[in-house]
């Protein structure tokens, strides 16, 4: 009887073996949760767990990243006649309180130009701003107050039904110095180029690209 018993366990232990293997293997939400506790606690360390990371859909640095400015060639070609478009621009000019200096401008050549715009004063902002239009010099004994810039637009005629519009800014920052107030002109960033052209484009019905995908 003895040996009988031992028999009926050791053969029970058997049948349950592959039992107890089979729900190791399955997937139980609880214990994993558990399993995947571990005692680290630092920063960057996931425990117990590795199967996480940047590789993974739980982390994407790349989602909502500023998409980046396209500029259009400059010159560029438009589909209108040269007046229609030198009209477009003295009309732009206006809205963008921009005053066209008659003596400096030839309409009869296809060139309109500005007086001087001044965009910013202060010191406190004058430099920063300056940064937007133009490579301001890094030089700490300037101390900017002001800056301008002169926009001027050249429209050539390719056909009778298409032309290329070029926009050039002169860009200058202000110093104000104990031998008094001293214009500097500055190399252009080309961002106060591309603000009139794109809006000059948009003005005529035209749809510049704006960004890159």
């Amino acid at each position: 009887m003895k040996y009988r018993a031992t028999f009926v366990a050791v053969f029970l232990l058997i049948l349950t073996a592959p039992a107890v293997c089979a729900q190791e293997k399955g997937v139980d939400t609880q214990s994993q949760k558990v399993r995947d506790t571990g005692s680290n606690r630092s920063a960057g360390v996931n425990g117990g767990k590795t199967d996480v990371g940047t590789s993974r859909s739980g982390i994407n640095f790349g989602k909502g990243k500023t998409k980046e400015i396209v500029w259009l060639p400059n010159p560029y070609r438009v589909t209108a006649r040269r007046d229609e478009l030198l009209k477009a621009v003295t009309e732009l000019m206006r809205d963008r309180k921009l005053i066209v200096d008659d003596a400096a401008s030839r309409p009869n050549e296809g060139i309109i130009v500005t007086q001087p715009y001044t965009f910013i004063k202060g010191t406190v902002v004058a430099e920063s701003e300056l940064n937007r239009y133009a490579d301001v010099e890094t030089s700490t004994s300037r101390g900017w107050t002001r800056g301008r810039y002169t926009i001027s637009v050249e429209v050539q005629p390719i056909d009778g039904t298409s032309a290329n519009v070029s926009v050039n800014a002169k860009i200058e920052g202000r110093t104000d110095g104990a031998t008094g107030a001293e214009w500097i002109t500055l190399p252009s960033s080309g961002a106060a180029e591309q603000e009139f052209l794109s809006a000059l484009v948009e003005m005529i019905g035209g749809a510049p690209p704006t960004e890159r995908p």
